[in-house]
């Protein structure tokens, strides 16, 4: 009888994994979600400006459905989009991701790449993303100057260790980026320095929100920084969070709006929109854009 019933809860138990596994692959990773948030760091007075933030869409040829989500986005209405990297998963990525970003392509936007622009995706086993020092394995060259050439050629500013001042909502934006962190093409002394007097809002826009990064930008009097890379966590534990966030970012920030310690600037992190082609899965954390409302302090 002890026996049997062992056998029961073996079987009742694989069946549970079973359900989970199929629904986090199947389903989730599929329940594209707008996050809304309002972020006061205007002056008092001005009107609000609406960012719309997408990260991590990891395209891969003839994800469709993804690209019409992306695609409807125009109809949040922007005032300025911001692309934090990693739009890539494949060489062929590139007609996907524009067809995805082509109606947002009109708009005010400014973008970072992030490691998988550059080089695509390896197989690994998902569990090595808990190991703090893990051995980073790039896989195929991926056609990152294609992709580059056509977001400036739209007028899209590249913020790869750059910095500039656009116009967008009626306002002028000082905008500073770093390249990837991760696999350490980040510049940021290059672009350093305090905020210009002569900008209405200052942005920071990186795609690992790694705090050799945030900090000094944050000292810099940047009110706003963006980043992504995280994936929230992606397969996170309901009730506690994520269990990494792949970077030192803590896991308490793995996603969403937050201020930065010690400091006056606003974090946002999106959870992103993809995930590594060869783990693709989510749970408990869905895949997202955010349009964040700037509002008066």
């Amino acid at each position: 009888m002890r026996k049997r019933s062992l056998i029961s809860a073996a079987a009742a138990l694989t069946a549970v994994g079973g359900a989970t596994l199929a629904y986090s692959a199947l389903v989730e990773r599929n329940m594209f979600t707008l996050r809304r948030f309002d972020v006061p760091v205007l002056e008092p007075d001005a009107e609000p400006l609406r960012i719309l933030h997408i990260s991590d869409l990891h395209m891969m040829p003839g994800q469709r459905r993804k690209q019409d989500w992306v695609a409807a986005l125009g109809g949040a209405d922007p005032d300025l989009v911001v692309v934090t990297g990693d739009n890539m998963a494949d060489p062929g990525s590139v007609p996907g991701v524009l067809r995805a970003l082509d109606p947002l392509l009109s708009v005010p936007g400014a973008f970072v790449f992030g490691s998988n622009d550059y080089r695509g995706p390896v197989w690994k086993n998902p569990l090595q993303y808990l190991l703090p020092d893990r051995e980073y394995v790039q896989g195929a060259d991926l056609p990152a100057e294609e992709l580059r050439d056509a977001f400036t050629e739209a007028g899209w500013a590249d913020l790869n260790n750059a910095r500039t001042i656009i116009k967008a909502g009626g306002r002028s934006i000082e905008l500073a980026g770093v390249d990837d962190p991760h696999i350490e093409r980040d510049d940021y002394p290059s672009v350093a320095g305090p905020i210009s007097d002569g900008a209405d809002l200052h942005i920071g826009v990186t795609h690992t929100p790694a705090s050799r990064v945030l900090e000094p930008m944050a000292e810099d009097g940047f009110a706003l920084m963006l980043a992504g890379h995280t994936h929230g966590g992606q397969v996170c534990v309901p009730f506690y969070g994520a269990l990494t966030t792949n970077c030192d970012l803590p896991t308490s920030m793995a996603k969403g709006l937050h201020r930065w310690p010690g400091s006056d600037a606003w974090l946002h992190v999106s959870a992103g929109l993809g995930t590594h082609p060869t783990a693709p899965i989510r749970f408990a954390c869905r895949p997202e854009a955010s349009l964040l409302t700037l509002i008066p302090r």
